[in-house]
């Protein structure tokens, strides 16, 4: 009988994302309502000493798939490891993030165990054995509550920052390696290069803080201020569909609808009017602040602090007030 809770915890070159660490936290507390233990999957190359420091976190069980075919993410290789790790295991809740990787991978798993998913959710509770999942519709206007159907596992992909992450406790996890059962015959999309953007910048679907910039920064290196009070606060950037479409963003920068969904605790919205594309993708930001010199920018209905003055003026002190006090 199914039991317990899975997590995918994803990890990219032999560093787990932090994503991984936030499933760990809500599996701890999902699992002490449905009974059984936390286990988790990892799935790579050479990650079995990585898989092993799960346990400081709460892992009871680690199911390992380790391969030159698990080196690279991929859509086929993936779903068919942490499919068949699943099966093994028998889970009765089984959560992903809703990371770029978690919403290509979760769908795929999700077929191949004949299940139900809710996706992109921001909390979880259990009711009666079942997982009820809140999520956002209608481009983040409202919430609503999803039930998968009897089936097992349940499964939920978790927006990232929706919960804090599991911290260390010290303890050690059994570990299980799994033979999904595949070779590279197998795969009929193969990862030939990972082209890397810039390094040392925390993706924006796990930045704590980001500032954005919209059209009216008006130039792609009138950036340089954004990323200047970026470095100071310990930001990642981030930017409109309207800056990207007007070249002064790269395509992964773009937040929106159809850009990454954010879910930072601080975001800081400079020349960006709010579009409704724009909206539904940060508008569950825990804090919202605003910098625009159009007082009527519907960007101000949502925000916590608005600003209503130039960004060219405003950014440059707020960033040396910031430098103020993050020396004191």
């Amino acid at each position: 009988m199914a039991s317990g809770v899975m997590i995918f915890a994803e990890q990219r070159e032999g560093k787990f994302r932090k994503i991984a660490f936030e499933l760990l936290n809500i599996g701890k507390q999902l699992k002490d309502q449905v009974g059984g233990p936390l286990s988790a999957v990892v799935v790579g190359k050479g990650v079995e000493g990585l898989a092993q420091d799960l346990g400081k976190f709460g892992a009871e069980k680690v199911y390992l798939v380790d391969g030159d075919l698990f080196a690279n993410y991929s859509s086929e290789g993936y779903a068919a490891a942490v499919a068949a790790a699943a099966k093994k295991a028998d889970p009765a809740i089984l959560l992903t993030g809703a990371s770029t990787m978690g919403k290509d991978l979760s769908p795929r798993v999700c077929a191949k165990l004949a299940t139900g998913l809710s996706s992109d959710c921001t909390k979880l509770e259990v009711q009666a054995g079942k997982l009820i999942a809140t999520r956002p519709v209608y481009s983040g206007k409202c919430y609503v509550k999803t039930q998968v159907p009897n089936t097992t596992p349940q499964m939920a992909a978790v927006r990232p920052n929706a919960y804090a992450a599991a911290a260390a406790g010290g303890g050690s996890a059994e570990l299980v390696k799994v033979d999904p059962g595949i070779g590279p015959d197998s795969l009929r999309a193969k990862v030939k290069e990972v082209v890397k953007s810039a390094a040392g910048k925390v993706d924006l679907t796990e930045a704590n803080v980001i500032v954005s910039g919209g059209r009216g920064i008006k130039a792609a290196e009138n950036f340089k201020i954004l990323n200047e009070l970026a470095d100071v606060i310990g930001a990642t950037v981030g930017a409109s569909r309207a800056a990207v479409d007007s070249g002064y963003a790269t395509q992964d920068m773009q937040v929106g609808q159809t850009g990454k969904v954010v879910n930072p605790n601080l975001y800081i919205a400079c020349g960006i009017s709010g579009a409704i594309q724009h909206l539904a993708g940060m508008r569950t930001s825990k804090v919202i602040v605003a910098v625009n010199k159009d007082s009527d920018a519907p960007i101000f209905q949502k925000a916590d602090y608005g600003i209503v003055d130039d960004l060219f003026k405003v950014v440059p002190i707020m960033t040396e007030e910031f430098k103020k006090l993050l020396a004191e």
